[in-house]
């Protein structure tokens, strides 16, 4: 690297000295004076060429606006050379770097100072230039990888951690796929990426649930020899457990240990909170116990699976106790795994002692979040206690908590439930003013409560507006659209949003075609109803006991018994169960086609596999045959 001479410094110093004198002695002139002569005008300074010594001055003396006006002539020579020499403060490169407009042609200068920046103990000013730098998308990733390079080898720096730094930064930009593109380029230019850096590329396939991605990156690692680290077995762990292969995730600790690596306590708790999502309480448990026997201390996440897991399999008292147990090995609850008994209790209806939960948490001075108040708003609502719902959300809001989205979503979807749509709307509104962005859930729910009041043009009209707000519905929000449509007998704009959903991608479920089969039968298309139900066999929809039911109650209104007899005959060949609703259906149609001896004998059928007739089966068969029939009668008391 060129360093300024002695004597160059020198002549800067002169000149800048005489600039100076000449601009007293001018200064020092009056302003006007007829008798004097003027003096004559001075020849134009000719300004000197610029020296890394100068450019060095002028960024340490804060002459920005002077270095803006430079920048067209400046070069990687000047810039590498005065950057170098103020290494040592970082946050005048960085104001330097600021007064340079991000563009091709300063792209150089950025990356000098990266690769100067990237040598200080904490990456953190080159990590944040190098993210500004690729987002401004000014150049290509190959031009700033490549540049980087330059920049490395003029200033004669053998580390590689710039080009890791990229990769990290594309990485904290969630754009994986670039990252994994600067992973190659280095690789040809025979550079290896080092563990940390792959780490962070695993971490976040994964957390885009990309776990195909995430074993070719794992298996470049090894073909490479960059070796793992107990975190990046972790990952790979984590993956096999997303995956649902937790017999392989738990072999792998085994695996880890062949390789003298220990698998540490979140080694476990992931294949253990894996082992919960599945229900697998069992095995979780098992695991739980081997943890220990080697020597590792659960933790808090370890006993927080475990609670969460029990309460989603309804043992919520086990899990209840299980705190207790958490407590005597030192460990102290926090709100999340109160949240989750408190969420469990809610589920089984024992809102009381949800709330008991609540009071306890208070009790050892564990602050109650958003997120507890959501789940009792939530189960008050449930139960129709609107009036204590909102009370909870004044509640939070008198401590200092603002309802978040999903607060407002359960309150719009509780008022959407008991069908009050302008306090639904009125909430809506709300969150827009509190700058809370409604999501599809929001919307979903204001559509089902539109299409129950009947409100199509509305609804039509809010489903329009929303996708030109950059939602997108997803499959329950088109069938809370289609529902409301096909019980307004207007079957043809439900066939219309069908097709919509096939061109956007959005696949049909059962729920959907089982709504348009009832639309149909309601209008006496059962032929059409049967169509929709073959369609769904077309596309690999399993049709369920509604679908079926659908179509017996369809022929079973029109009198055409023998129909509905194969229907059921079909549904019997599958595995399906008749249930109360299918003998209901075919007693009604029995009974309509006065084919009363029929009709008493499925009555016998019916109890004989265990369903209790309702008052809709007597009511049929006392308007149909005229004999007043009691549940003793058909059971042949």
């Amino acid at each position: 690297m060129k360093i300024p001479k002695s004597s160059d410094l020198r002549k800067l110093k002169h000149h800048n000295l005489t600039f100076a004198t000449t601009q007293v002695q001018s200064s020092s002139l009056p302003l006007s004076n007829p008798s004097q002569t003027p003096p004559s005008t001075p020849s134009p300074l000719k300004t000197p060429p610029i020296s890394p010594h100068s450019l060095q001055t002028s960024i340490q003396s804060s002459q920005w606006h002077f270095i803006k006006q430079l920048s067209p002539n400046l070069t990687p020579a000047l810039v590498s050379t005065a950057l170098f020499n103020l290494r040592s403060n970082p946050d005048l490169i960085l104001k330097f770097i600021d007064q340079l407009e991000l563009n091709q042609n300063n792209l150089p200068y950025h990356c000098i100072a990266v690769v100067i920046l990237a040598r200080l103990p904490s990456p953190k000013q080159a990590l944040d230039v190098i993210k500004r730098v690729v987002s401004s998308r000014v150049s290509t990733n190959k031009e700033v990888f490549d540049e980087l390079s330059s920049a490395r080898e003029r200033l004669d720096i053998s580390s590689s951690i710039v080009f890791d730094l990229l990769v990290r930064a594309f990485c904290e930009l969630k754009r994986g796929d670039e990252a994994f593109e600067c992973f190659y380029m280095m690789k040809d230019k025979g550079v290896l990426a080092n563990v940390e850096t792959c780490n962070n590329m695993l971490s976040l396939f994964l957390r885009l649930n990309r776990t195909q991605t995430v074993w070719v990156l794992y298996a470049e690692m090894f073909r490479l020899r960059i070796n793992s680290t107990v975190y990046t077995f972790n990952i790979m762990v984590n993956v096999l457990c997303k995956e649902g292969k937790l017999k392989k995730a738990k072999e792998f600790i085994g695996y880890m240990e062949n390789l003298g690596f220990k698998p540490n306590v979140v080694t476990y708790n992931t294949i253990i909170h894996g082992y919960c999502g599945k229900g697998n309480l069992e095995g979780a448990h098992r695991l739980f116990e081997a943890m220990k026997a080697k020597g590792i201390k659960p933790d808090t996440y370890t006993f927080g699976s475990l609670i969460s897991g029990m309460c989603k399999e309804g043992k919520v008292e086990e899990a209840s106790a299980l705190i207790c147990k958490m407590e005597e090995n030192g460990l102290v609850p926090v709100a999340v795994t109160y949240n989750a008994l408190i969420d469990g209790y809610c589920n089984k209806g024992g809102l009381e002692r949800a709330f008991m939960c609540r009071d306890e948490m208070v009790k050892k001075g564990i602050m109650p979040t958003v997120s507890t108040y959501n789940l009792l708003v939530h189960a008050l609502f449930m139960e129709a206690r609107l009036d204590e719902a909102n009370g909870m959300v004044k509640e939070m809001e008198g401590k200092g908590m603002a309802p978040d989205d999903i607060t407002y979503n359960i309150l719009i979807n509780g008022y959407c439930r008991s069908g009050n749509a302008k306090k639904a709307f009125s909430l809506h509104d709300e969150m827009l003013s509190k700058g809370i962005q409604p999501s599809r859930v929001t919307y979903t729910s204001l559509i089902y409560v539109l299409s129950k009041r009947k409100r199509m043009k509305e609804a039509d009209d809010l489903f329009v507006k929303i996708m030109g707000r950059g939602v997108s519905p997803d499959v329950i929000m088109f069938n809370a659209l289609i529902d409301g449509h096909c019980a307004n007998e207007n079957l043809e704009r439900a066939l219309l949003l069908l097709k919509e959903m096939d061109r956007m991608k959005v696949p049909p479920d059962e729920v959907t075609y089982n709504t348009i089969m009832q639309g149909h039968c309601r209008k006496g298309k059962v032929e059409e109803a049967r169509e929709i139900l073959d369609e769904m066999k077309r596309r690999g929809i399993k049709p369920d006991h509604i679908s079926y039911n659908t179509l017996i109650s369809g022929y079973s209104r029109r009198g055409d018994m023998k129909d509905a007899f194969r229907v059921r005959d079909e549904m019997l060949s599958i595995g399906f169960n008749p249930t109360l609703l299918t003998y209901n259906a075919l007693i009604q149609g029995l009974c309509k086609n006065q084919e009363g001896d029929h009709a008493e004998e499925l009555l016998k059928e019916m109890v004989s596999r265990g369903i209790t007739p309702d008052d809709s089966t007597y009511l049929t068969l006392i308007e149909g045959i005229g004999k007043d029939y009691t549940f003793e009668e058909s059971n042949g008391s």
